[in-house]
């Protein structure tokens, strides 16, 4: 697991797509902090890098990254720990509009 603070290669996560589940990375992103975790095999783990490194549980969002895929196919919105009714989310997915295009910044802005 490995927190990407600065950036990180679409080369680097296809390593870790060979190493993992084949074609794609689990990640979670801090809309507050702009930060993503990457590389492990449950979103929820992620999410207790995050938090321990100081993250807040409402700002925390996994996502599913594919990095042979461009467009809005780069990034999956779908993880158990975005299932929060107290926060308006109902799904594994990601039910804001607003909200996916700040998770999409937020990865736009750490993949190179």
């Amino acid at each position: 697991m490995k927190i990407v603070e600065n950036t990180i290669t679409r080369e680097e996560l296809r390593r870790m797509a060979a190493e993992g589940f084949g074609n794609m990375v689990k990640a979670a992103v801090d809309l507050d902090k702009e930060i993503l975790a990457v590389e492990a095999e449950l979103h929820s783990d992620l999410e207790a890098l995050l938090l321990d490194a100081g993250s807040r549980q409402k700002d925390l969002w996994g996502i599913n990254l594919y990095p042979d895929l461009q467009g809005e196919e780069f990034i999956e919105f779908d993880s158990m720990i975005n299932v929060r009714p107290s926060q308006g989310n109902h799904s594994r997915g990601v039910d804001d509009a607003g909200t996916r295009k700040r998770i999409a910044d937020v990865v736009s802005k750490k993949v190179r």
